[in-house]
């Protein structure tokens, strides 16, 4: 025997899910009506779908995309279902995380003074480095950092070269002013080497008179020391054209990418 009809009316109130709602998961595929009324248009359920209308209802609290919605409801076994909401708990912790990492970020930038970023003026050479040179937007920047530092560091082991200091970023106006620019990493090296990958390309960065402070944070407060370095140049009226570049000083495991300091470099037009 089936289960008994209800009216959409009936069935909101066994779910908690308003009658727009029914509406929309049906017209998305996620809960059809057992039956359609072929006169009137109106929309008849079973009682037995209760349970799966409360369990939409529950994951789309958890912000699980109706796409995803519809993967799990369809899936053919429970270990498919399970990869399912699997995969979106990691995703929301994931989420959390950096929503405690904001928090606290804010928390950081409320309690803390420029003065924290010391200022020095200085005169960088040229230098002779293997870099990669790429158009990066700013949603990939970080992957990008890592895997070009990642290539350049396996092709200075490949090749014997010597370095001659500290890693670095060129990033010009544009990768800020549109989140897109033609950026360059680079390490510097005492002679290019005669091979290189590739990808990975000989080139000189070039000699500069730069304001320069250091930060040692989280990634996520970076910005504070562009604001603070930015702002002593602006009143000093020093400013001037070319791109920003960051220089990493190891503080840990010379493997591990993150564990570094940065130079933040202005470009100006002299010393205060």
């Amino acid at each position: 025997m089936s289960d008994q009809l209800v009216s959409i009316g009936e069935f909101s109130k066994m779910t908690f899910l308003s009658v727009k709602t029914l509406r929309h998961y049906h017209e998305e595929g996620l809960l059809a009506p057992a039956r359609i009324d072929p006169s009137s248009g109106y929309r008849f359920y079973e009682a037995g779908q209760v349970a799966t209308a409360q369990l939409i209802r529950r994951f789309r609290e958890l912000d699980l995309p109706i796409g995803r919605l519809r993967e799990f409801l369809d899936a053919p076994d429970e270990p498919a279902r399970n990869r399912v909401i699997v995969d979106h708990l990691d995703k929301m912790s994931a989420q959390l995380a950096e929503t405690r990492a904001t928090v606290e970020s804010l928390k950081r930038m409320l309690l803390a003074e420029d003065g924290e970023f010391p200022v020095e003026y200085r005169a960088d050479p040229d230098l002779t480095t293997i870099a990669i040179r790429s158009r990066v937007s700013g949603a990939d920047v970080v992957a990008w950092w890592m895997e070009s530092f990642r290539t350049l560091h396996r092709a200075l082991r490949a090749s014997g070269a010597t370095r001659s200091g500290l890693d670095g970023t060129m990033f010009p106006t544009d990768f800020f002013t549109d989140t897109i620019g033609d950026l360059v990493a680079f390490v510097p090296v005492a002679t290019v080497p005669d091979r290189l990958p590739p990808g990975v390309t000989p080139y000189v960065v070039p000699a500069a008179q730069v304001a320069v402070t250091v930060f040692d944070g989280p990634a996520m407060d970076l910005d504070r020391a562009y604001g603070a370095l930015g702002r002593r140049v602006l009143d000093r009226a020093i400013a001037s054209d070319g791109p920003i570049r960051e220089r990493y000083a190891p503080t840990g495991d010379p493997a591990d990418l993150l564990a570094h300091t940065t130079e933040v470099c202005w470009p100006v037009s002299g010393a205060a």
